[in-house]
């Protein structure tokens, strides 16, 4: 990769963002396409998240996406949310148009295109989706639209009810949950919420109740304990590296207006781990 006056600059802001994969896909799909961009990390304390923002325009940062704790504080700041961004709560992606700030949301995308590439199809399935926030937001905008049926459970009772009214609106085929029994009864079960992201952390669900056959889906993007435990019951696991992949894919072609190699990208995620 050669840097010069006319590289265009795209990146992320996080805090901490040390433990990013997306330099590594994005960089290398630039590479591939002989695009001169580059990607790099951006550790934005969240006293400094105004003064970042303000620096798109100023340094005419092409965009960036946005990772914890950012995702929400940052909407204020921006000039335009599409409509995912808007119903999520929530941005990942800004794009910047001669510096007009624009946010996206690209995580249910790439949630439902992780699923469609594993062949996985949700029409007459019932789905359970552990969480109510940012992440449970995202990729519920898309599930309720595909499912059976979907069933929500959220420890916050505000953010849950919040969740559900809203999903409501665009389909009738919501269930809230207020605890995590019977959960033999689902397809697939996502957890949508951070526990997993460290060894110490309680288990979102207990994986006893699982049974053979299910399909548990960890967004975080790494093999963490929930998914270890809900392989010995027999159930087919996937964690949240072809997510991270997609929404990563679906940002790339926002700023570039290209398609990216995904494999490409899969490669460079693959040896960056």
């Amino acid at each position: 990769m050669k840097i010069n006056g006319r590289t265009k600059i795209t990146g992320i802001f996080g805090y901490p963002v040390e433990h990013t994969l997306s330099p590594a896909m994005h960089n290398a799909a630039f590479e591939d396409l002989a695009l001169n961009y580059c990607y790099v990390p951006f550790s934005v304390h969240p006293d400094d998240l105004e003064s970042a923002v303000k620096a798109i325009r100023a340094l005419n940062i092409c965009g960036v996406n946005v990772t914890v704790p950012h995702k929400e504080r940052v909407i204020p700041l921006l000039d335009e949310l599409n409509e995912e961004a808007s119903f999520i709560g929530a941005v990942n992606t800004i794009v910047n148009s001669e510096g007009y700030l624009k946010g996206y949301n690209t995580d249910g995308r790439g949630f439902m295109q992780s699923l469609e590439e594993k062949g996985i199809y949700l029409d007459d399935k019932d789905v359970l989706v552990v969480g109510a926030g940012g992440a449970s937001r995202a990729v519920c905008f898309y599930l309720i639209q595909k499912v059976k049926s979907l069933s929500v459970y959220g420890r916050s009772t505000e953010k849950l009810e919040n969740l559900v009214a809203d999903l409501r609106v665009m389909r009738n085929n919501l269930t809230a949950v207020r605890e995590l029994s019977l959960l033999d009864r689902y397809h697939m079960i996502i957890n949508a919420t951070p526990l997993g992201l460290r060894e110490e952390d309680a288990l979102p669900l207990d994986p006893s109740l699982l049974k053979e056959g299910q399909i548990i889906y960890d967004l975080i993007y790494k093999e963490t304990r929930l998914l270890k435990e809900a392989f010995k019951k027999g159930a087919s696991v996937i964690d949240g590296t072809s997510m991270l992949l997609w929404q990563g894919a679906f940002a790339f072609e926002l700023w570039t207006g290209k398609r990216p190699n995904v494999d490409v990208m899969r490669q460079a995620l693959a040896g960056d781990r």
